[in-house]
């Protein structure tokens, strides 16, 4: 039996049989916990309608579709909870459970008045892709690079780091002791996650002065949501936030996700009064040790392809975007539009000199490349 379920109330109340579904995924997001699209509901829920797509087999939760319908360029658009702060959704299925149930879920998606779906951050071999077949297009967004650490971390650092380079990953460390004791702080309980996520919000502050900065961490609303979504996380020890201070003050902060064996990363940033010494990435070479230590066997770097990624991953797996399901000529023009504003923004990305003008904020560009597809 499909149900749908619409409000925030009915949501929480899904609660204690959600997380297992989430777990099961072949590759589980924790963007799709249920504390985090709780609490992502309760700060955003208001622009957008609720409709979670739930499956039960003998009262039993067995399949779950979590979306919302917003109004764009008056056009009915059905997206996943979560907005842009999540990534790897799809469809959830319970442990056992055939592609009859993804199939019954999207049929239901396509029944409920919606003009076209619009799906970012997909997983390779996405269930609700595959249920939607030809109906949705997909297309590569970002190359998410991806680290194996079964083999420990000293054994994974020495064979992806050259000596030069772990020569230089010292110096940067002494050089940064030169200014006083280095501390590696591990935040993971929720009296420490709380402090912690206030620090990394100064330390954001700082490091994205004057940039353009489209994360949740750059308004007073993004930040409510972010310190109600680390408590709910803590509680289920799903949240790290590791620090590196310098003479006790944060000098930059790595905030991931654990699950189910793996590290998500999430944000990061570092004091730029100290950039020449590299911070950043030290605390991030920290933090890997961190989550290998604890017996997390591969990092999620998520998101593009940066220079620190892809000099540490042992290969991509893509996340890519779907676009389609569309109702009459306007929801087909909606998908040609923004299917093409993709393709824009992969052709910048393949360019050195527009990549180096889109991304280093030149405005007319990037807003013309980032803004949403308008329909006449």
């Amino acid at each position: 039996m499909i149900e749908t379920v619409s409000t925030t109330e009915a949501f929480e109340a899904l609660e204690p049989e959600w997380d297992d579904l989430v777990r099961a995924m072949p590759r589980p997001s924790p963007f799709l916990l249920h504390g985090w699209l709780a609490e992502w509901c309760r700060h955003y829920g208001a622009r957008a309608d609720l409709r979670v797509l739930v499956a039960r087999r003998d009262g039993r939760l067995v399949g779950a579709l979590p979306l919302v319908m917003r109004r764009r360029a008056g056009l009915r658009v059905a997206t996943f909870m979560g907005g842009a702060e999540s990534v790897l959704p799809d469809v959830l299925l319970a442990a056992g459970e055939e592609s009859v149930v993804s199939r019954a879920l999207a049929r239901r998606l396509e029944e409920s008045g919606c003009d076209v779906v619009d799906f970012d951050g997909l997983p390779a071999e996405s269930r609700i892709a595959a249920a939607l077949g030809h109906r949705l297009e997909v297309i590569q967004r970002l190359e998410a690079p991806v680290l194996d650490l079964t083999g420990g971390w000293d054994a994974v650092y020495r064979a992806k780091t050259s000596s030069k380079k772990r020569n230089l990953h010292r110096r940067r460390r002494r050089q940064l002791a030169d200014l006083g004791k280095l501390e590696v702080c591990v935040a993971r309980s929720p009296d420490e996650l709380g402090p912690a996520l206030e620090e990394a919000f100064a330390l954001h502050a700082r490091r994205w002065e004057g940039r353009p900065d489209g994360s949740g961490f750059a308004s007073a609303s993004g930040r409510r949501f972010h310190r109600a979504a680390l408590a709910r996380l803590a509680a289920i020890d799903a949240a790290r936030i590791v620090t590196l201070r310098v003479a006790g003050r944060p000098a930059a902060f790595h905030y991931y996700f654990a699950l189910e064996g793996c590290m998500y990363v999430h944000r990061l940033a570092f004091d730029p009064t100290l950039a020449r010494f590299s911070p950043g990435l030290v605390n991030t070479l920290d933090a890997i040790e961190a989550a290998a230590d604890e017996g997390l066997g591969r990092v999620e770097f998520l998101g593009g392809d940066e220079r620190y990624k892809v000099e540490l991953a042992d290969r991509f797996e893509p996340l890519f975007q779907g676009v389609g399901a569309t109702a009459g000529a306007r929801g087909r023009a909606y998908a040609a539009a923004q299917l093409n504003g993709i393709r824009l923004r992969l052709r910048l990305k393949r360019s050195p000199r527009l990549r180096r003008l889109y991304f280093d904020g030149v405005a007319p560009v990037r807003r013309l490349a980032r803004r949403s597809p308008s329909v006449s």
